[in-house]
């Protein structure tokens, strides 16, 4: 007895000390979740707030410079000295002097000015007067920056006095890369828009990006700029940034066009934070990325060494406790062992006999009045159904799983579960406990006397209590249903029947959950009214490519079914299902690929909650939208096909313009031109004029024909026009073209 005393309290003492343990361990864990948390975002809120306060007040200084560029080229046309260089196309010695000795005046007075450009196409000549580089009078073959005159050449892309970030090449061969941001003041009032004159300022970078390059509260963070033109540039070298799928996407839905925020996101290989402005006066945002290790570094720091300290404690206490306690708790193989002895015991006794009486008489194969109480005691069949009993249905969730995984130990499993059950309510009632051979357990409750009535309440307890068991010795589920009371044995059957229609609604009330038979037979009175118009949405959602509508409507439809009996929601089901057979009936019709096995239909009966339900048409919703999204990409290729097609075929029409072809595709002109552009980065109109001009050039190197026969079967309406438009492509007129060519 006295061995016995102290093995109990060294288990008490164990135990206690492991639960103490625990909770410090769990509270330092905790505790360490939510201040991580919390600093984190603080740190996060104030990494923002600097970089927004850094961002605007350099944003500010670019639209102060651009009114500063804007007031300077007024200012240069309307000096006349520098206006004898924009208009006249021989100005003189004297005047190119004092206009160039007037554009160095205003470089030197404003250092922020990286060079001034004097544009007369006239005379093909720049003026230049630069902090660095090329300063002088060159025509345009000899400049160094070669992009501005692409730049006026294409000035129709560009906002007058909007800063353009760039970068140009100085020197020889090129070594030295200037960045500057370039603004446009030009005169282009002819009738074909062209040129008269142009001013360019170019304003250093350094000094517009000295802000933006170095105010960063961090030290690691780096500034990128995202201009109007969609371009994401590096704050101090203006130069393009090579971006990742992943990196263009979150910019595009993230930032472009977005108030000021922040979020986390990958960059370059790391998780960083970004902090992002609104666009400004100039469609301009500035967006600054930080290590998100460098902002988390000291919280992390603390972060490890409070886990380190629990890890501490939770080692000190296990061991302690080990040391006062060598059995906390039964080992597993203890319980098996039990379960291989419970059945070996069954093989050789009356128990299978036993089963078979109890399971006939509550499936109705035996009548209860042809039961003799003789049997009963013979048996050992204690319960009394004269007196007053309930029936407890006890089905184990993921019955299929448990089978596939533990298939040859079931027969054990279920034995486990009926003793655990037995041994919980006996001591309160009568029990008897029969395997169903399918994926539940009856359990018979009856009065120990006669004047104990089976309580509602009492008989909740209990079942939680086998939950709870069956869930921590022998890791398995069960889902339980209980009938009301009835002192009739011929109702046990249907009884039975009802608590097994009960326990389908296990589908809304997931796995664990505890049903009363009673108020589920009340359902029965409840009227149900399909949703025809929910049927309508959900069928145009999955056609129109939207599953996550659908999955709303899906879902809406099926959570209504909780309040009805479970046939309705088999009958909704199998409507709901033919409807969207449909839908993929027309899908395999139209698809050119096999695609039974991507848009299979889910059966009710593998599974058993509303959440597995939903997960797998769900899957089949994305299915269809993905077959979907397949069919209208081939159609879109098909239509850039037939446009190539058409154009290589008219393109002697002179008539062949971008209304022609899509009255001949019956498409509206706006769509075709913008889809022709997203999927081949090209308008239409250019397309045409590269075939005429490829044709054009074949027959000046392939016969003798004159300008004007050779505009005529190409589609131009005149020589002359023939002759504009091939010497903008090619800078030569058509006839030098041939010469070249012939002699070459």
């Amino acid at each position: 007895m006295k061995n016995n005393d102290i093995r109990r309290k060294r288990l008490l003492y164990g135990k206690l000390l492991t639960t103490i343990t625990l909770c410090i361990s769990l509270t330092l864990l905790v505790s360490t979740f939510i201040y991580y948390t919390y600093y984190i975002g603080v740190e996060k809120t104030q990494t923002f707030r600097s970089d927004l306060r850094d961002l605007t007040q350099t944003g500010k200084k670019v639209v102060n410079l651009a009114e500063v560029a804007q007031t300077l080229s007024f200012q240069l046309y309307r000096t006349s000295t520098i206006s004898h260089l924009l208009f006249y196309n021989k100005p003189s010695i004297f005047e190119v002097t004092a206009a160039m000795s007037d554009l160095g005046n205003y470089l030197n007075s404003m250092p922020y000015i990286e060079s001034i450009y004097v544009y007369n196409p006239n005379n093909d000549t720049v003026y230049i007067s630069a902090a660095q580089g090329q300063s002088g009078v060159y025509n345009t073959q000899e400049l160094e920056d070669t992009e501005i005159i692409q730049m006026l050449n294409h000035y129709q892309d560009y906002k007058t006095f909007t800063p353009i970030p760039r970068t140009y090449s100085i020197g020889e061969p090129k070594s030295e890369a200037v960045a500057v941001y370039t603004y446009l003041c030009y005169d282009a009032i002819n009738w074909d828009r062209s040129i008269n004159s142009a001013v360019i300022v170019n304003i250093s970078a350094a000094w517009i990006n000295k802000e933006l390059a170095n105010s960063n509260t961090f030290g690691s963070g780096k500034t990128y700029l995202l201009d109007d033109q969609d371009r994401f540039l590096s704050g101090d070298k203006l130069t393009l940034e090579k971006l990742s799928g992943d990196e263009s996407s979150w910019i595009e839905h993230k930032v472009k066009a977005r108030s000021a925020g922040y979020f986390t996101a990958p960059f370059k290989g790391q998780k960083s934070l970004v902090s992002y402005t609104s666009p400004d006066s100039l469609g301009w945002q500035y967006v600054r990325i930080t290590p998100y290790h460098v902002i988390t570094e000291q919280t992390n720091q603390i972060r490890n060494t409070t886990l380190l300290i629990s890890l501490i404690i939770l080692i000190f206490g296990i061991i302690i406790s080990r040391m006062l306690s060598k059995r906390l708790y039964i080992p597993i193989d203890s319980i098996v062992s039990r379960m291989n002895s419970l059945e070996a015991d069954k093989r050789n006794s009356m128990f299978t006999i036993r089963q078979n009486s109890l399971r006939n008489l509550v499936l109705g194969i035996k009548a209860p009045h042809s039961s003799r109480s003789s049997d009963f005691e013979q048996l050992s069949i204690a319960i009394s159904l004269n007196e007053g009993y309930r029936l407890v249905l006890l089905r184990i969730d993921e019955y299929t799983t448990l089978r596939q995984e533990r298939g040859s130990y079931l027969l054990p499993y279920k034995f486990a579960i009926m003793n655990i059950a037995s041994e919980i309510c006996s001591q309160t009632y009568q029990v008897e406990s029969v395997d169903m051979n399918d994926d539940s357990v009856v359990m018979l409750l009856s009065s120990i006397t006669s004047a104990e009535p089976l309580d509602t309440e009492l008989i909740e307890v209990l079942l939680r209590q086998i939950r709870v068991a069956c869930c921590d010795y022998l890791k398995i589920g069960l889902s339980l249903v209980y009938s009301p009371v009835s002192d009739n044995p011929e109702l046990l059957n249907q009884i039975y029947s009802q608590g097994k229609e009960a326990s389908k609604h296990r589908l809304f009330y997931g796995h664990g959950c505890l049903i009363n038979a009673e108020k589920i037979s009340e359902l029965q009175h409840n009227l149900y009214s399909y949703p025809a118009d929910s049927e309508k949405k959900l069928v145009d959602a999955l056609t129109s490519g939207r599953p996550d509508e659908a999955r709303s409507y899906f879902s809406g439809i099926m959570r209504e079914m909780e309040h009805y009996p479970y046939h309705v929601l088999e009958l909704t089901l199998s409507r709901v299902t033919l409807t969207i057979k449909r839908i993929i009936d027309n899908i395999k019709k139209l698809s050119s690929t096999a695609v039974d096995d991507m848009l299979k239909m889910p059966l009710l009966e593998n599974y058993e909650t509303m959440e597995e339900l939903e997960e797998a048409f769900y899957n089949l919703f994305n299915n269809i939208q993905e077959l979907q999204a397949d069919k209208r990409s081939s159609k879109q290729s098909d239509l850039i096909r037939q446009i190539n097609q058409k154009i290589n075929q008219s393109y002697m029409n002179p008539s062949l313009s971008l209304n022609q072809i899509a009255d001949e595709l019956n498409l509206s002109p706006i769509y075709v031109s913008r889809l022709y552009k997203q999927q081949t980065m090209t308008a239409i109109v250019d397309v045409i004029m590269d075939v005429r001009m490829q044709e054009v050039c074949r027959l000046l190197t392939g016969s003798d024909l004159s300008v004007s026969d050779i505009a005529d079967m190409t589609g131009f309406t005149s020589s002359s026009y023939l002759h504009r438009m091939f010497k903008r492509n090619f800078s030569i007129t058509p006839i030098e073209y041939r010469r070249s060519n012939t002699r070459s």
